[in-house]
C-alpha cells in the first residue's frame, strides 16, 4: 500500500544562503504567457471568500481572485465590471460549473472583463469536465473571439493524482487545482472515503509531462504550508480558510459574547447547497463561524514576508531555484509537537 504524506509530515531542510535581504527574493510566477502574478496566491471561488472586495485586494497585492459562481450570471458579471472601474488592466477570474448555463456564464464573465475562467467542481476527473473544457477551449480559440476579446486562461479541477492532471491538461486546462478532501471545511474524505493528502498530490502531479500549472488547493493551514507546497512542485496556491473571516470576504460581521465573527462555509455544505440551489443532497462540507480577522491586507503582508523567508531558508531567490534545491525530511509526531509553539501546550 502506498504511503501518502501531508504537510505536517514533512519539513524543509535549511540550506546555505548568501541572500542579504528578502527584497532580493522574487516570488512571482507566470500563470501563462500573458498573466504574471507577483504574489502566487489565488483566493478560492467560495461565496464566503471571493467577491468584489477580495478580488480587488488580491489584485492590489499581485495575486488573483476568482469570483464564485453561486449567484446569478448578472451578479457575477456585475462584480467583474465593478472590479474594472478606474483600475489599470488587471486580472480577475470567474468560476463556472459544467452543466446548464456554464457556457453562457463564462461568456458573460469574459465580456464583463474576466481573463480567467475556472471550471469549478469537486471531482475534476469526470466526463462532464472533459466536455465543458473542450467546449470552452474551442470557443475561446475561435479566431473571431480572439480578435474581439483576446486570450482567456482556462483553470480547472480538482484532481488528486497525475493521471487526472494529465487528462485535464489534454482536455484544455491551462492550470489545474490539485487537492481533494483537504479543505478545512471539507468532509469529502469522511463522507465518501476518498481523497489524497494535498502535499502528496502535489508531489505526484509535479512529475507530469504536461505544461499546465499546478495550483495547490486544500489542506494549507499556515504560511509554512504554502512554502512546502511550492517546494513540492506547486506553481500557485489557492486559499480559502486563511483568507476567510476578513473585512474583504462576503457576509456580515456579527457579535457574540463581545467578540466579532463571520461565517465561513464549504460550497458542498448543507447551508451552502440550500442557499444556492434550494436543496441539499449528500453534503460534503460544513458551515462554521470564525473569529473576525480584520483586513486581509494584513494577512497578505505577513504572508509575503513569510514566503520570502521560506525561500531564504532554502538559499534560493526564485521558484526555479527552489525546485532544484529544496530537500524534504519526514518528521515524527514528536517532531511535529516540537515544530509548534509548544510552550503554549503547558506543562
Amino acid at each position: 500500500m502506498k504511503e501518502a504524506l501531508s504537510f505536517d509530515d514533512v519539513l524543509l531542510v535549511p540550506k546555505y544562503s548568501d541572500i542579504e535581504s528578502r527584497k532580493y527574493i522574487d516570488i512571482s510566477n507566470k500563470l501563462d504567457g500573458n498573466i504574471n502574478l507577483m504574489l502566487p496566491v489565488i483566493s478560492s471561488p467560495m461565496d464566503t471568500v471571493t467577491e468584489l472586495a477580495m478580488a480587488k485586494a488580491m489584485d492590489d497585492y499581485g495575486g488573483l481572485g476568482i469570483v464564485h459562481r453561486y449567484n446569478t450570471i448578472e451578479k457575477q458579471s456585475s462584480i467583474i465590471k465593478q472590479f474594472h472601474m478606474k483600475r489599470p488592466p488587471s486580472n480577475i477570474g470567474a468560476a463556472v460549473g459544467v452543466t446548464g448555463d456554464y457556457l453562457e456564464r463564462a461568456l458573460a464573465a469574459v465580456n464583463a472583463g474576466a481573463n480567467i475562467i475556472c471550471v469549478d467542481v469537486a471531482h475534476g476527473h469526470h466526463h462532464s469536465v472533459e466536455k465543458a473544457l473542450k467546449v470552452l477551449k474551442e470557443k475561446f480559440n475561435d479566431p473571431k473571439f480572439l480578435k474581439r476579446i483576446g486570450s482567456v486562461h482556462l483553470m480547472a479541477g480538482n484532481v488528486a493524482n497525475v493521471e487526472a492532471f494529465n487528462d485535464l491538461a489534454d482536455w484544455g486546462a491551462d492550470s489545474i487545482r490539485v487537492g481533494i478532501g483537504g479543505g478545512s471545511i471539507c468532509s469529502t474524505r469522511i463522507q465518501t472515503g476518498h481523497g489524497i493528502p494535498t502535499f502528496q498530490s502535489i508531489r505526484d502531479c509535479s512529475y507530469t509531462s504536461r505544461d499546465a500549472k499546478i495550483i495547490a488547493d486544500g489542506g494549507i493551514k499556515t504560511n509554512g504550508d504554502i512554502v512546502k507546497a511550492f517546494a513540492a512542485g506547486a506553481d500557485f496556491v489557492m486559499l480559502g480558510s486563511m483568507l476567510a473571516g476578513t473585512s474583504e470576504t462576503p457576509g456580515s460581521i456579527f457579535n457574540s459574547k463581545n467578540k466579532k465573527y463571520k461565517v465561513y462555509r464549504g460550497m458542498a455544505s448543507k447551508d451552502a447547497q440550500d442557499a444556492w440551489r434550494g436543496k441539499s443532497s449528500a453534503p460534503e462540507g460544513v458551515s462554521i463561524t470564525i473569529p473576525f480577522k480584520g483586513s486581509v491586507r494584513e494577512i497578505l503582508d505577513t504572508m509575503i514576508g513569510n514566503i520570502q523567508s521560506g525561500f531564504s531558508y532554502s538559499g534560493v531567490k526564485c521558484f526555479e531555484e527552489l525546485w532544484l534545491k529544496a530537500e524534504f525530511i519526514k518528521q515524527t509526531s514528536a517532531g511535529l509537537v516540537e515544530s509548534s509553539t509548544h510552550i503554549m501546550r503547558g506543562k
